[in-house]
């Protein structure tokens, strides 16, 4: 049975796409700013949290608030939610019709609700802790293969981590016979591993609003991932593991061999 929450975070997400979409369609006169190297927002980004946050608060007051644009709030119910207006902001501002609207609920620390939006294709990936995981309201299930030569892997990269190992674990990838793949949207690649369409994703580090509800997702859809510390996970994010269950064990491993354990 789906809960009254879950049934609030997939309509709230839907509304918060079509409000994406009045901005994407009149992108040329967008405000952007940088926040770093690669990194930018937009008022889009600004306008749809605002509007998700303003529609939670009147729904469920008293829970708290983790977003990409604005500080966090806490509450007193144990409940926190969290969004991410528009994931793959550097899509959006170019015109590139990859990105989506998260927003994930979490208790004490603990995912139970994740909601993946891209209102380009109508696309709505859904899910509840214990109550499987749907497209558009039919199962999802993750890859079953077994090997990283068989079909292709996300591989994630922000533009933060200047450091970063990503061209060797790709090389390592593709030595092993894979095929990565990359849409500069993490959340999109991570709904699109519980759906099957990506064997497994690895990334050196997410933020909570980018990846919390892609891998409720995954794990509803029968895949496997590295579990984030419900200690620390909301503010401070995670290393990212995830895949079907014939492929987890490798894809920890190359993780491991660029990232560390």
């Amino acid at each position: 049975m789906t809960s009254e929450r879950l049934t609030f975070t997939r309509e709230l997400a839907e509304r918060a796409g079509k409000l994406g979409m009045e901005f994407f369609r009149r992108i040329d006169q967008l405000t952007v700013e940088s926040k770093g190297h690669q990194d930018m927002v937009s008022e889009a980004d600004r306008e749809v949290e605002l509007f998700v946050r303003g529609e939670l608060q009147k729904a469920y007051p008293d829970d708290g608030i983790v977003g990409e644009e604005y500080a966090p709030t806490s509450g007193t119910t144990g409940y926190t939610w969290v969004i991410d207006p528009i994931d793959g902001t550097a899509n959006f501002v170019k015109g590139i019709p990859a990105w989506c609207v998260v927003i994930a609920c979490a208790r004490h620390g603990v995912t139970e609700i994740g909601v993946i939006h891209e209102p380009i294709t109508g696309e709505t990936f859904s899910g509840e802790r214990g109550g499987g995981a749907f497209l558009n309201g039919r199962p999802m299930r993750v890859s079953s293969s077994t090997s990283l030569a068989d079909g292709s892997i996300g591989v994630g990269y922000a533009s933060r981590q200047r450091d970063s190992r990503v061209p060797a674990l790709i090389a390592d990838l593709i030595g092993h016979g894979g095929v990565f793949f990359r849409n500069a949207s993490g959340a999109l690649m991570l709904a699109y591993v519980a759906a099957g369409r990506l064997t497994g994703y690895v990334e050196q580090h997410m933020n909570s609003w980018d990846c919390v509800a892609g891998l409720l997702l995954i794990e509803e859809a029968g895949g496997r991932v590295v579990a984030p510390d419900p200690a620390t996970v909301l503010l401070q994010g995670t290393p990212i593991a995830a895949g079907g269950p014939g492929v987890f064990d490798a894809i920890v491993a190359l993780y491991g061999r660029h990232y560390g354990a």
